[in-house]
């Protein structure tokens, strides 16, 4: 009975390592960050303000303090990895200008595809 058991658990094993169903988890990373959340900037916004609609950001520069940057990485399975960034750029501490991958007034692209627009 133990023999037919382990020959059972054995094929099993092999079987998924031969025909490759090895599921890999997706792996997020940083701010995500949907278009509807960032259509809400608007120019002379407070950092309070901006906080609130983006939330804290993956990295504030120690050399430039009028520069936060939201930084949103994703692998999905095998699939090659996905960076977006969003640069939200200050002055005297009010919302001078945004740069990076988002479109702002766009609304998110159906067909999973990434648009390299920068703003």
């Amino acid at each position: 009975m133990i023999r037919v058991l382990t020959s059972v658990l054995l094929l099993t094993l092999l079987s998924f390592n031969l025909t490759g169903c090895i599921y890999r988890v997706d792996v997020p990373q940083g701010n995500y960050l949907d278009e509807d959340r960032v259509a809400l900037l608007k120019p002379g916004m407070t950092r309070e303000q901006v906080q609130y609609v983006l939330g804290t950001p993956i990295t504030i520069d120690p050399f430039n303090k009028d520069r936060w940057d939201y930084i949103f990485l994703i692998q999905e399975g095998w699939k090659d990895p996905v960076q977006k960034n969003l640069f939200v750029i200050f002055e005297n501490n009010i919302l001078s200008r945004i740069e990076g991958d988002y479109v702002l007034g766009a609304k998110p692209e159906v067909s999973g595809e990434e648009s390299e627009t920068e703003l």
